[in-house]
């Protein structure tokens, strides 16, 4: 009776984790705009190595696919796949969103030089211009003029032209764009805000799997600083402490 008691109860014991590590699934479809050096349209970038660090060495193949932001909204959506990258937290109430970001966008706005200098409490109170999609009109305070544009291309022009008076987007981005400019001088980019980066998951039962065990790897890989090398390999800044929370 005491030996069937024991093997009760290291049955109880293990069950929850062979259960979970039977319903995750052997894969994840992860889907995000190409940003150069960070999401790749052939899988190398940061993010994706981030993310690979995350879910392989748990028996997790990342497969990664490119398409515009708002299409890869879509098809997380439709359940054609199981999270997009990039999320501000809570963005979408479609989608179910883990605990821990994988790392900070570092939103600059992009301007002409003589313009007043802008900071987090009164970027809101320009004519601002965005990629269609980011919503940062969610995340930057009292926004409430502004432009979504399809492409980048046009925003230089709009700035010349005194369309707009800045242009808000993540620090490569802006870069991206400002080397357009034949005289980039002209301009002057500022930090407005730090934004954690998310994974956006589908709301399906495959998805909340693959959800957990993010969170369950982020909590191990924060703690042991594990990717710190690979920020350090892209020249990224390094977005965690070991006592770094959720946020």
């Amino acid at each position: 009776m005491a030996i069937r008691t024991v093997l009760l109860a290291m049955m109880l014991g293990v069950a929850p984790w062979v259960a979970a590590a039977e319903q995750t699934p052997k894969q994840v479809h992860l889907v995000s705009e190409e940003w150069l050096d960070y999401t790749n349209a052939d899988g190398s970038g940061v993010a994706w190595d981030v993310l690979r660090k995350v879910f392989e060495p748990a028996g997790v193949k990342v497969v990664a696919q490119s398409a515009p932001y708002s299409r890869a909204v879509g098809l997380v959506k439709r359940g054609e796949a199981d999270a997009w990258v990039g999320s501000y937290k809570d963005e979408n109430e479609d989608n179910l969103y883990p605990r821990w970001h994988f790392d900070m966008d570092h939103i600059y706005a992009l301007g002409l030089a003589s313009k007043p200098v802008p900071t987090l409490n009164t970027v809101g109170q320009y004519r601002l211009a965005w990629v269609r999609g980011y919503d940062y009109s969610s995340y930057l305070p009292n926004a409430k003029t502004f432009r979504e544009i399809q492409r980048r291309e046009g925003i230089l022009p709009m700035l010349e032209h005194d369309r707009v008076d800045f242009y808000i987007d993540a620090l490569t981005e802006v870069d991206y764009v400002l080397g357009q400019s034949p005289q980039p001088e002209r301009f002057r980019r500022t930090h407005v805000a730090e934004l954690p980066l998310y994974l956006a998951f589908a709301r399906n039962d495959q998805a909340r799997a693959l959800r957990d065990l993010f969170d369950r790897r982020m909590d191990e890989l924060v703690r042991s600083g594990e990717l710190r090398p690979i920020f350090e390999h892209w020249k990224q800044p390094y977005p965690f402490a070991t006592d770094s929370q959720p946020q």
